[in-house]
């Protein structure tokens, strides 16, 4: 199951995004597909805007910590067999 992570900080676990369209309305645009570490031995991804810096979007200080990058706007983290 994903977990969104808002830019303003509030954390959705259990969110259903199952296909590209979701991903698409999770972040508010179209996608990019970031590797990040945890602490899981499962392979994890962030799905972030790929255009959020152009729009301005606010700064996502929980998917950058996991991204070990600035990101901005929300940001779904999933499972890399996840991805579709």
């Amino acid at each position: 199951m994903a977990k969104l992570l808002k830019a303003n900080g509030e954390i959705i676990n259990n969110y259903k995004a199952s296909n590209l369209e979701d991903y698409q309305k999770a972040v508010g645009g179209y996608i990019q597909i970031v590797n990040v570490r945890t602490a899981t031995a499962t392979p994890r991804v962030l799905i972030v805007n790929e255009e959020g810096l152009l729009y301005g979007l606010r700064y996502n200080e929980n998917a950058s910590v996991l991204a070990m990058i600035p990101i901005v706007g929300d940001a779904l983290l999933i499972d890399r067999k996840e991805l579709k």
